[in-house]
């Protein structure tokens, strides 16, 4: 399994996650994005308007480096911080069929590589690290 359980209900509560991608200049770009997980392939999928048009979708159909976060703020006091990063591969796919993303037509699909989690399992708030081997080898 790509994500813990915990992971999972984290990501199925969340709607708004931020996607870096890497510009042809080697600069960074990050944007917010709805997204939808996809159980099944144990990826991220992140669609929305006119997304074949845009920076991002380029971006990772030139080179597929990407990085994703999904983070909250529950509580102020204490000071509660929740936060998933996935570091990946991404891949521009213009007609997905088993598409899980929160918009029909283009998406980007994040394969994790990497997982940092902290917060998000009640039973272990410390910061978690793992690399994700992809399944289809």
């Amino acid at each position: 399994m790509t994500f813990t359980e915990a992971e999972i209900a984290y990501l199925a509560a969340g709607r708004l996650g931020r996607l870096a991608t890497v510009q042809p200049d080697g600069t960074l770009q990050v944007s917010p994005v709805g997204f939808g997980y996809n159980a099944e392939l144990g990826t991220i999928d992140i669609g929305g308007r006119a997304m074949s048009h845009s920076r991002k979708y380029r971006n990772v159909a030139a080179n597929g480096r990407v990085a994703f976060v999904v983070d909250d703020l529950p509580s102020t006091d204490p000071w509660t911080v929740r936060c998933l990063e996935i570091r990946g591969v991404g891949e521009a796919i213009e007609a997905p069929e088993d598409s899980r993303a929160n918009a029909p037509g283009p998406i980007i699909r994040v394969r994790p590589r990497r997982i940092i989690s902290f917060g998000v399992d009640p039973g272990n708030p410390a910061a978690g690290k793992r690399d994700v081997t992809d399944p289809r080898g």
